[in-house]
Parts: structure tokens; C-alpha cells; sequence
């Protein structure tokens, strides 16, 4: 069983498996404008204080789950948020509420109940509603939820990605206007990046927004966009000048998707989820006030939003609920089950470690890309863990069925693994780059 960067690859190999020249072009940059080469140095010690917090809440307590009580880390939980974050989710959902039906997938019914127990930006600032706490706090926070495989996926995008963006680079009335509305549960939204040419080539975007008069007008086509069915807001990335070079004459817009011209259609995919959808816009109007950050310059927020995706405790986790449910099926009288059980253990501390380095802010920028690899490739260890002691059963259509045939989807979504092994070795390591198809 692969623990890190797995069996398909040699870690010596890694680095040198780079992919070819579409790959390649997914990470240039242009000329003169390189992405800064960080050197590996040693971070600034942690105080006493965080060290003991980190120590305890990563340790496994002696009279319980590991993953279900955290000892010191759950301790900054009240009863009610803690009883509602272990809640007894892990038998009507496939881990996270990502895996299985759109309509269980994003309830918002269920954003009401998590917006009451302050789960909703728990570190956004309190002027704005959120709850002023820590990042350590949201960390557990969602490591419960999503290992018990809450149905929070309806709130997730919001919560990740979309409120921490609107607060960096929102005017005052824009997050006015959608900050305090996320952290009541009052909204679903969606992310439109994807398209069918650009996939983790975030520079190749096509869908044009077009400024006329106090609006844009939208025109495009996005895809692998989760939720957007029931979304209420889609944010946006599009390109506004379609002659500026591939990293340049990209925005952010946020769109109603109420509005005329928005058409939603739901993809099924081999698991049999809908969550998955693509988004037309047929000259869709946009105000002008909607525009996040600035005009033909948001690359760079896109890239922050990335960051925010790719190296959080939902790329350890999101099948956890599946582990917890085959884990009773293990021969453990086997002692080649026994070896692979106490290496998925090893892997889910490990990844927890790569998780808090950045929650704790000692990880090396770009770093998101390293958790991302290891823990998207360590949960597809996990689903196969699931489906060989499942043994027949794995072919039935339930959550293990389902689980193994999601699994390819881990390493895809947020960035394909070969894009944050070019991450990786080119702009954290400074290795060469690939030499350019001829």
C-alpha cells in the first residue's frame, strides 16, 4: 500500500515523470514574470502554547477514535457544535456528501443547521458575522464533519474558498453584501473554472465577459461545476481581454444564476452523482459592481483561491466514513491486513501533519501542492483498501461500489496530480522546466 507519492512511481522517480507539453503549458508563466523559486528554509519555532494545543489534538486518545475525538483540539467546541460534528451521518451519506446524490449532496436545509451552530466561517472576522476563532478551530471542525460524511458540500465552497477570497480582495460593500449571507446559511454557491479546454489550465480560460456600460456581458461555457444546479451564485473566472496574453485579461465576477441567459446541466457521472454540471452563458448581464479585485489581473487571485482547495483537511478525509465502514469487514487475523491497516493509520496522521503545517502557517508557499498529492493519492489507497476487503460485496451498487469508482476523481479535482508535481519540483524545488514541444 502507497503512503505518499505511492507505488506507481519511485519517489526518485517523481520528480523526473513530468508530464508533456499541454501539461507543461498548465504551469508557465511569461516571460519576466516567473513565479518566485522558494527555497526550503526552516520555519520560525511555534510557541509553547501551539505546540502543546498541535501535540494533543494530533496524539491518539487512549479511550477513543482518533479521528472522532481530538482531545484538546475538540475541547474549543461547545457540547452542541461538538454533538452536532459527530453526528451519526456516516450511514445515510458516502463520506462528506460529495460522493453519491446531488439532492443529499447540497441541501440547503442543511446550511440552517450549520450556520446555528457557528460552523459557517468560524475564523471570519465577527464584524462580518463569522465567528473570530482560529484556523486551528475550522480545522476540526471540518475534520469532523467531513470524516463522519456530513452532508456539507452546499456550504463547503463557500466557506473554503469563496468567503476568504471576498475578505482579501472584496470592496467593503461586496462582502457587506455576501459575507454575512454565507455565514447564515442564506446562499449556495458554485465556482465556475473549468471548461471543456481548460481544465487545471486556468490561463487557457475562454468564456469572455465583455464591459457595456455599467455591465458585463458574459458568454461562455463552464464545466465540472459542483452544486451549480442549486447554486445561487456562481463565482466566476472569465477573461475580459481576449488579447492579453494567457496569465493577463483574466477577472472574477460573481453571477446570479437566476439571470437570463444562465443555463444548468446536470452531469452523471460513473458513480451515479449529479453533482457535477455544466453552465452555459448566453450574453448574460453582469454589474459592473460585481467585478472581485482588479480588472484583467485576477490570475494571481485565482491561484490564492487554489490554495485555499488544495491543502486542506478534505483532501485527507473525504472517505474517512468509508474506511470507518469496511474497517469492521477486515480479516485482522491476517497479518498482511493487519501491516495495511496500520499503514493507512500512519497515512492519515502523516497527512493530518502536511495539513496542520499550513493551518498553523509554518508551511512553505506553494506547499498546498505537496498535501494535495500525498492525500489524494493516499484516499485512493483507502478506497482500494475498502473494495479488497470488501471482496464481493465492492461489486454490489452501494457506498463501497461507489467509493472505488469516485476514487479516480481525487487526483483530478482542484488540479490534476501531474500539475502539482510541476508545482512541486519547478517552483518549490527549481528544477528545470520542461523544454517546450518543437
Amino acid at each position: 500500500m502507497a503512503l505518499t507519492l505511492g507505488d506507481r512511481r519511485r519517489p526518485t522517480d517523481t520528480l523526473s515523470l513530468m508530464a508533456d507539453s499541454d501539461i507543461k503549458a498548465m504551469t508557465e508563466t511569461l516571460p519576466g514574470e516567473e513565479f518566485e523559486t522558494t527555497a526550503f528554509t526552516t520555519p520560525p519555532p511555534l510557541s509553547e502554547a501551539t505546540v502543546a494545543i498541535v501535540t494533543t489534538a494530533s496524539l491518539h486518545h487512549p479511550d477513543q477514535d482518533d479521528f472522532e475525538v481530538m482531545d484538546t483540539g475538540y475541547r474549543i467546541l461547545d457540547g452542541d457544535r461538538r454533538d452536532y460534528v459527530t453526528g451519526h451521518w456516516s450511514p445515510n451519506f458516502d463520506g462528506a456528501g460529495f460522493a453519491y446524490d446531488m439532492n443529499t449532496v447540497f441541501p440547503i436545509a442543511r446550511l440552517d443547521a450549520l450556520a446555528e451552530r457557528g460552523v459557517l466561517g468560524p475564523t471570519w472576522p465577527a464584524e462580518h458575522g463569522g465567528g473570530g476563532g482560529t484556523q486551528l478551530e475550522r480545522s476540526v471542525i471540518a475534520e469532523a464533519l467531513i470524516a463522519k460524511g456530513a452532508p456539507i458540500a452546499g456550504a463547503w465552497f463557500p466557506d473554503r474558498q469563496i468567503g476568504p477570497v471576498l475578505l482579501q480582495y472584496g470592496t467593503p460593500e461586496q462582502i457587506e453584501r455576501w459575507v454575512p449571507e454565507i455565514v447564515a446559511g442564506e446562499a449556495a454557491w458554485c465556482i465556475g473554472m473549468s471548461e471543456p479546454d481548460a481544465g487545471s489550465d486556468v490561463a487557457n480560460i475562454r468564456t469572455r465577459a465583455m464591459l457595456d456600460g455599467d455591465d458585463f456581458v458574459v458568454s461562455g461555457q463552464k464545466i465540472w461545476t459542483s452544486g451549480a444546479a442549486l447554486s445561487d451564485w456562481c463565482y466566476l473566472i472569465c477573461r475580459t481581454d481576449p488579447d492579453a496574453p494567457p496569465h493577463k485579461g483574466l477577472s472574477e465576477l460573481i453571477v446570479d444564476m437566476t439571470s437570463p441567459g444562465v443555463t444548468v446541466k446536470p452531469i452523471k457521472d460513473a458513480s451515479g452523482n449529479e453533482h457535477f454540471c455544466e453552465i452555459f452563458f448566453e450574453d448574460v448581464r453582469v454589474p459592473k459592481a460585481h467585478l472581485v479585485g482588479d480588472m484583467n489581473n485576477a490570475f494571481r487571485q485565482t491561484m490564492k483561491q487554489l490554495e485555499h482547495e488544495r491543502g486542506g483537511i478534505d483532501r485527507l478525509v473525504s472517505n474517512r466514513a468509508l474506511y470507518e465502514h469496511v474497517l469492521p469487514l477486515a480479516d485482522t487475523d491476517d497479518p498482511r491486513i493487519r501491516q495495511q491497516i496500520a499503514k493507512l493509520e500512519t497515512g492519515y496522521r502523516v497527512g493530518r501533519h502536511l495539513v496542520l503545517l499550513a493551518v498553523l502557517e509554518q508551511a512553505q508557499p506553494g506547499f498546498s501542492a505537496v498535501t494535495k498529492t500525498v492525500c489524494t493519492e493516499f484516499e485512493q489507497d483507502v478506497a482500494t483498501f475498502a473494495g479488497s476487503v470488501a471482496g464481493a460485496e465492492a461489486l454490489l451498487w452501494n457506498r463501497i461500489g461507489r467509493g472505488l469508482v469516485y476514487a479516480p476523481a481525487y487526483t483530478i479535482m482542484g488540479g490534476t496530480t501531474l500539475i502539482q508535481r510541476n508545482i512541486i519540483g519547478e517552483r518549490m524545488l527549481g528544477l528545470p522546466r520542461e523544454p517546450s514541444a518543437r
